[in-house]
């Protein structure tokens, strides 16, 4: 491809769309703390509590009759967003397609 284009090496891969990357001898490991958290600010929930089980099974989801109406975009957004958060927390998998 360097016949062909134009290249420069940029050196190991760090990060890319939302995922650390770090490549040691021992393997290569990715995680997504860093989107994750700016999932958590972007809701005002960075100070909640961590939880080793994000739903019980069998939960269901209900309107609240006293709350505000919510921004159906800014739903769909966090929702996308932690559908893509999925890629490195498959636990996750079970609350986001409720929630969703």
């Amino acid at each position: 491809m360097s016949k062909r284009f134009e290249m420069s090496d940029l050196g190991r891969l760090t990060y890319y769309l939302g995922t650390e990357v770090k490549q040691e001898e021992s393997g290569i490991t990715i995680n997504q703390e860093a989107y994750a958290r700016r999932i958590l600010k972007e809701v005002c929930l960075n100070d909640c509590n961590s939880t080793h089980i994000p739903m019980e099974p069998g939960n269901k989801l209900s309107k609240a009759e006293d709350e505000p109406e919510i921004d159906l975009t800014q739903y769909r957004k966090v929702v996308g967003c932690l559908r893509y958060l999925l890629h490195t927390r498959p636990d996750m998998a079970y609350a986001v397609g409720v929630a969703s």
